[in-house]
């Protein structure tokens, strides 16, 4: 049997932009996918703190250090600049490798200029 846990997110990310005439996807700072394990090309789901709403689409890699989190296409009607969100990304596992994975998903803090101030239960 196959279920799907939380493996990793960014807590409180503020959206640096929205193009809405970009052809789709979220576009997050390289540092960021590094420190929660997150990869390009990987599905997440977007929660907007500010609207209530979530969309889901896949990682494109934005530039280091520069705190990007950018949502491309449709997701820009309901995502601006200076909206709080909150990143997840979910993956199929066995109940058993479930168990081995712990109670706690990686979580990476950031400041409002989305630089990481902690990670919590860093992936190894």
């Amino acid at each position: 049997m196959q279920i799907s846990v939380c493996l990793a997110k960014l807590h409180r990310v503020t959206v640096t932009g929205a193009d809405l005439n970009y052809v789709g996807s979220v576009t997050i700072d390289e540092l960021l996918l590094r420190a929660s394990g997150l990869r390009p090309r990987q599905m997440v789901t977007i929660n907007n703190l500010s609207n209530g709403v979530s969309w889901r689409t896949y990682i494109v890699k934005g530039k280091t250090g520069q705190g990007e989190v950018i949502l491309n296409g449709p997701p820009a009607r309901h995502f601006q600049k200076g909206d709080k969100a909150i990143i997840w990304a979910e993956i199929s596992v066995s109940v058993e490798e479930a168990d081995r994975m712990g109670d706690e998903p990686t979580v990476v803090f950031v400041n409002d200029a989305n630089e990481i101030t902690s990670v919590k239960n860093p992936l190894p």
